[in-house]
């Protein structure tokens, strides 16, 4: 049976699978949420294919996105992963990631569980949306901009609006899918899904 999917995942197995298995799924673990907001970081000026290629690469790169272990990297470390051609070697990016670890743990000494403050956004359920089609999908919404407000207020960086509602959007926060994708569904019915760990 040939499944109806978004048409910004083309046909690239990677990209397909993402797609189907991932991509707005909602996610409510602390760790996870942090791995997002680093790749979503690092994906800025980029395609979310080129991070996704790499995000193997990244998880070995960066301590499986341990924040505590970040928030410790030293100018040293910063150089080796300037080194490393298995991630983006940006040093705004690298060291925003460091800097995003130092606020993800302040965050969550002054509120607690990251993921309970980020679903906020949301009231803690993801948003249901009846897309048509891609180009009424918006790039960012009043509620990425709050949430880029604040984020930037505790001390994140590469955390723009446009950053926030990708971030928003893969983790779950939202249901972007278009109404014809077979995931519009299945994430729309009100048992589904299985918070993923």
């Amino acid at each position: 049976m040939n499944l109806e999917r978004c048409a910004w995942c083309g046909d690239d197995s990677l990209y397909v699978r993402y797609h189907d298995e991932e991509w707005g799924v909602p996610v409510h673990d602390d760790r996870k949420l942090f791995e997002m907001i680093v790749l979503d970081g690092a994906q800025a000026g980029l395609s979310w294919l080129t991070i996704l290629r790499k995000r193997e690469n990244y998880r070995q790169a960066f301590d499986r996105f341990d924040p505590e272990l970040i928030a410790r990297y030293d100018e040293r470390r910063i150089a080796q992963l300037l080194a490393d051609p298995g991630i983006v070697r940006n040093r705004l990016k690298i060291e925003a990631a460091v800097k995003n670890a130092r606020a993800y743990l302040a965050l969550q000494e002054r509120h607690g569980s990251p993921a309970t403050f980020l679903w906020r956004y949301v009231d803690g359920k993801p948003k249901q949306n009846a897309w048509r089609s891609l180009a009424e999908v918006p790039a960012r919404t009043p509620e990425a901009e709050a949430m880029s407000r604040d984020l930037k207020r505790l001390g994140f960086s590469f955390v723009g609006p446009t950053i926030c509602y990708a971030f928003m959007q893969a983790a779950g926060m939202v249901n972007d899918h278009t109404i014809d994708c077979f995931r519009h569904r299945e994430l729309g019915k009100p048992e589904s899904p299985t918070p993923t760990a």
